[in-house]
């Protein structure tokens, strides 16, 4: 019985997200989940809604109906002069009118391919695949065609304002959800004053109970962009919803094994916390000679893991290392993250926003703000462009899936997102145009536009 409830609270101690009390493991686990919400406490919660492809396909029909036909067609590289898209929205707001969701939705782009600087007219051009857009039923924004998420402006700005003009640092992007330190001491101690016999179900929901009241809340943290962004909500989600599916509670569109279904509790060692994150493939850029064109060549996400320890007192520490079941995790879902994305918007939208944030960050390192003397006044002030109209992710609550396994109770788990924009633009990632491709596609971009036109194919 001790060796039990050793590797028991070994493994209870593994809380770092939980998401729903699951005895039985998955099977009670598989839900329409949608996305997640966050309401006026800042409590993190599932959002489940109706309907589906189906829907979704009649409100991308009626969506492309309604839009402007030449914003609406496909485009495989679709322009927008920022500089330009914002001086179009400061004449909106000068005349009182709204911003519209073609600017909000720059003009129907996918993600970013290429960013194109012209110095003797100071525009500053991202492009990339571009579609018409509909809401679908979850409340995300999507292309009408592949339904791949749409870029939204707020995210581009939310990137840029994070790499202003004339500020230096590598700064990180990204978020963790994290259980208190006296959270874990409660868990400990409670783990301590449980020596039943661990193979009673009854027992089992005791101790699942016991578990999720001394844990308590979980806490949430965003760092380098507001909390209270469209950009932060998305990677939050990404984190939480990769977590569930490491644990068993969440259903993946695509085949990845959850951890639970790998690890031998055996082989785990005590007070082991299993810390899994998302990092940028950051060997994904092309910069021509002149630096004036810019190529996000890949577009890779990675899931990585570690393992850290729990002390006595809650406290934790990197222990370093990693075990069979998480690495097996980790390169699966890293492999089968582009099949993912496909099926599950946030995961794209994450690689968006990684790839902000790259572009944010070259656009500071190369100064091109100060090439093209532009100010960001508007775009870059909250009062005039407002970004910041979420509610701040805080915390989460705490709960758990309890499986048995040759007869013993688990419930590991791990999380985080981490975005080093800069890394990407070091000279050991930068890949030279060696054949002048890149240059030769920047050239290739036609500016003769009309008045108050900032985007074109």
């Amino acid at each position: 019985m001790k060796s039990r409830l050793s590797i028991l609270r070994g493994a209870l101690a593994a809380l770092a997200l939980v998401a729903t009390i699951a005895w039985t493991g998955r099977a009670d686990a598989q839900q329409n989940i949608a996305g997640v919400l966050v309401d006026a406490e800042g409590v993190l919660k599932q959002n489940t809604v109706p309907g589906g492809a189906e829907l979704n396909q009649k409100l991308a029909a009626a969506a492309k109906a309604s839009l402007n036909k030449d914003v609406a067609k496909s485009s495989q590289l679709r322009m927008v002069s920022l500089t330009r898209l914002e001086k179009a929205i400061e004449e909106k707001i000068a005349a009182g009118q709204p911003v519209n969701d073609e600017m909000k939705y720059m003009a129907g782009l996918k993600h970013i391919k290429y960013v194109f600087f012209y110095p003797e007219s100071g525009d500053i051009v991202v492009a990339g695949p571009a579609e018409g857009w509909f809401t679908d039923n979850a409340g995300r924004v999507l292309s009408t065609e592949s339904q791949e998420p749409t870029l939204h402006l707020e995210d581009l700005v939310t990137a840029l304002r994070a790499f202003p003009a004339g500020k230096k640092g590598n700064v990180m992007i990204g978020c963790s959800i994290d259980p208190t330190q006296e959270g874990l001491n409660r868990m400990q101690q409670f783990l301590a004053k449980t020596g039943r016999n661990l193979t009673d179900p009854n027992v089992t929901r005791f101790i699942v109970k016991g578990l999720k009241d001394s844990l308590g809340m979980q806490t949430i943290t965003v760092m380098g962009v507001p909390g209270s962004t469209h950009f932060a909500q998305v990677l939050v989600e990404a984190d939480y919803r990769m977590k569930l599916i490491g644990i068993g509670l969440e259903e993946p569109a695509v085949k990845i094994p959850a951890y639970t279904d790998l690890v031998n509790p055996a082989q785990m060692a005590a007070n082991a916390l299993q810390r899994w994150y998302f990092l940028p493939d950051y060997d994904s850029v092309k910069v021509s000679e002149d630096n004036n064109a810019f190529e996000l060549s890949g577009r890779g996400v990675k899931l990585l893991g570690e393992e850290e320890m729990v002390a006595q007192g809650g406290q934790r520490a990197v222990a370093g290392g990693i075990n069979k079941a998480s690495k097996t995790f980790t390169d699966t879902f890293t492999a089968k993250y582009p099949e993912l994305a496909a099926k599950s918007p946030v995961y794209a939208e994450l690689r968006n926003m990684i790839d902000l944030s790259i572009v944010a960050a070259f656009v500071q390192q190369q100064d091109f703000y100060g090439k093209a003397d532009w100010k960001m006044s508007t775009l870059g002030d909250e009062k005039l462009f407002e970004v910041e109209t979420y509610n701040i992710p805080a915390k989460v609550e705490s709960a758990v899936n309890a499986i048995f396994k040759r007869n013993m109770l688990m419930t590991p788990i791990g999380g985080g997102v981490e975005i080093r924009a800069k890394q990407a633009l070091a000279t050991s990632n930068v890949k030279p145009d060696t054949d002048g491709s890149l240059a030769k596609a920047r050239d290739g971009v036609k500016l003769n536009l009309g008045k108050g036109q900032w985007w074109w194919d």
